[in-house]
């Protein structure tokens, strides 16, 4: 290698760009990690994938020493240096080869898209589970038909593999330096190492990347610069959304009612309360939504068991099911309002709405007979965050000391729903009744105030459930500058139309939900 870039000078030094382009098609199987473990990819490197590209490379190195000129620039040197006899299976399995690589590439995508948009970076799209075993198997439409126009519109744009194999080769090598990087401080944050030996890391492999970096960004006009367009358009894209998402955030916080409002209305809130849980769907995990005193103010009743839920994707892969919940009391137990913070990890899968809704009222149950408990529950966890006390509770499959719920649907036939006329009696369908009731471990012990509450409890989730999903919408407010208005009231706003909902809102009944939004001048 010395050798080489002595005699050849300059012209050695921008060919490193080509020669870059030796380990691009091996790098892109490690993207694959969502599909096969990291052992597998492993055993597949060392005694499949590397030698073949070993053999390969010595054979056209072979072939180009005893064949210094080609008859035209057209001519690639490995074609030409497999025998014609077999030139077309080696074509062949060469596009197979190139499929897979893409598959590669695309299911790495999925991947990196789902946990950005888990994280709060990129607008919501639709995920896809293919597999019910293997969490990290997913598909999402959108990014791969626009994965699909992006190849076709570079295809068709350039019609030059030379100026292709210069865009994939810079690519390629910024995420390698871009990775280097990140390493050294995984090395110094997480191993908790010595920063001396980050920056040996960093020196020793970033050097070498440096090198063929450059070599690379010569090549800017001749194709290299598209991967640069294209991570500048979606960064704006990350940026724009992040932004808006993290003003939205600040105004309902900004916006929440105080604890004391609550009070000073008491246990009615001023309105009928009525059998059934009121569920509202907010994003904060402290403190009262404006929506609810919005409720409050125009509505006449209110359910008698209020619940406010919080559904929080944090950063780590998965998230215990006895870590699930976190339970805990709006006001004084008169009020029967309660706070659910449910978590997820970007690589969990939301359950269904049935065994959500289940898990959820035992959770609550459970912290209503842990209040009697005092400390020596040893499932459970205390937390305390804005003078509210919050419970760690698992799910009912993970709690099998905790409390059961048990439902079952009974015919419920009424005269009244009798219609006569003068032939024949008409009657209306039986309607089926639901009946709820707790197990409670025979080792524990409720007083009278804990069974009271159950009680009521228990009749809340017999007469129903039902959904209120609060939007909240930022717009700039007046004064504000260009740019800011440009991001707020047509970017934000055009990633806010087109991205999905929450997950959680695809699985909750229509006809037991409420939307409302509000409107933030930020």
């Amino acid at each position: 290698m010395y050798k080489f870039l002595k005699k050849t000078r300059r012209g050695g030094w921008m060919s490193l760009g080509g020669i870059l382009l030796c380990m691009t098609g091996s790098e892109a199987m490690f993207a694959d990690l969502g599909h096969f473990s990291q052992l597998s990819i492993q055993i597949a490197f060392t005694f499949v994938v590397y030698p073949s590209l070993i053999l390969a490379y010595m054979g056209q190195a072979a072939y180009l020493s005893k064949h210094h000129s080609l008859e035209t620039d057209y001519r690639i040197g490995f074609y030409v240096s497999v025998p014609e006899q077999i030139r077309v299976p080696v074509l062949a399995i060469a596009i197979l080869a190139a499929v897979v690589g893409s598959q590669a590439v695309i299911t790495g995508t999925f991947s990196i898209i789902k946990q950005c948009s888990a994280l709060g970076c990129f607008p919501k799209v639709k995920v896809v589970h293919t597999s019910s075993r293997v969490h990290g198997q997913i598909y999402i439409p959108e990014i791969n038909w626009t994965l699909m126009l992006l190849c076709l519109a570079v295809t068709i744009g350039f019609r030059n593999t030379k100026h292709m194999a210069n865009a994939a080769g810079l690519a390629v090598i910024t995420v390698m330096l871009v990775t280097t990087c990140l390493m050294s401080l995984v090395i110094v944050l997480c191993w908790h190492k010595n920063a001396l030996l980050a920056l040996c890391f960093i020196f020793f492999f970033g050097s070498f990347e440096a090198l063929y970096f450059s070599a690379s960004l010569i090549k800017f006009l001749e194709g290299a610069w598209v991967p640069i367009a294209l991570s500048l358009i979606f960064l704006a894209i990350m940026y724009v959304w992040h932004y808006g998402t993290l003003m939205k955030y600040q105004s309902d916080v900004q916006n929440k009612v105080s604890i004391d409002w609550l009070l000073s209305l008491g246990p009615t809130l001023g309105i009928v309360r009525v059998r059934g849980i009121g569920l509202i769907h907010t994003e904060l995990v402290s403190g009262i939504p404006a929506i609810f005193s919005h409720f409050l103010t125009n509505l006449p009743a209110f359910h008698q068991v209020v619940v406010f839920l919080c559904i929080k994707s944090v950063p780590v892969p998965h998230v215990g099911p006895e870590e699930r919940f976190l339970v805990g009391r709006v006001g004084p137990k008169g009020y029967h309002i309660y706070r659910c913070i449910a978590r997820y990890g970007y690589r969990d899968i939301h359950k269904d709405d049935v065994e959500f809704e289940r898990d959820l009222v035992c959770s609550i149950a459970e912290l209503i007979r842990s209040e009697k408990r005092g400390s020596s529950v040893d499932v459970m966890e205390e937390v305390e965050d804005d003078d509210e006390r919050m419970v760690v509770i698992g799910t009912t499959s993970s709690n099998l000391e905790g409390i059961k719920l048990c439902e079952e649907e009974e015919e419920e036939a009424r005269c009244s729903d009798e219609v006569r006329t003068s032939e024949t009696v008409v009657k209306s369908p039986e309607r089926l009744r639901r009946r709820v009731r707790f197990i409670v471990p025979e080792s524990s012990h409720i007083d009278e105030e804990a069974q009271a509450e159950l009680m009521e409890l228990m009749e809340a989730r017999e007469a129903g459930m039902a959904f209120i999903l609060g939007h909240s919408y930022v717009r700039a407010k007046r004064g504000s500058s260009f740019i800011r208005n440009i991001v707020i009231n047509y970017g934000y706003d055009f990633l806010r139309r087109n991205s999905r909902g929450p997950s959680y809102a695809l699985c909750i009944p229509h006809a037991s939900t409420l939307e409302v939004g509000m409107v933030y001048h930020v």
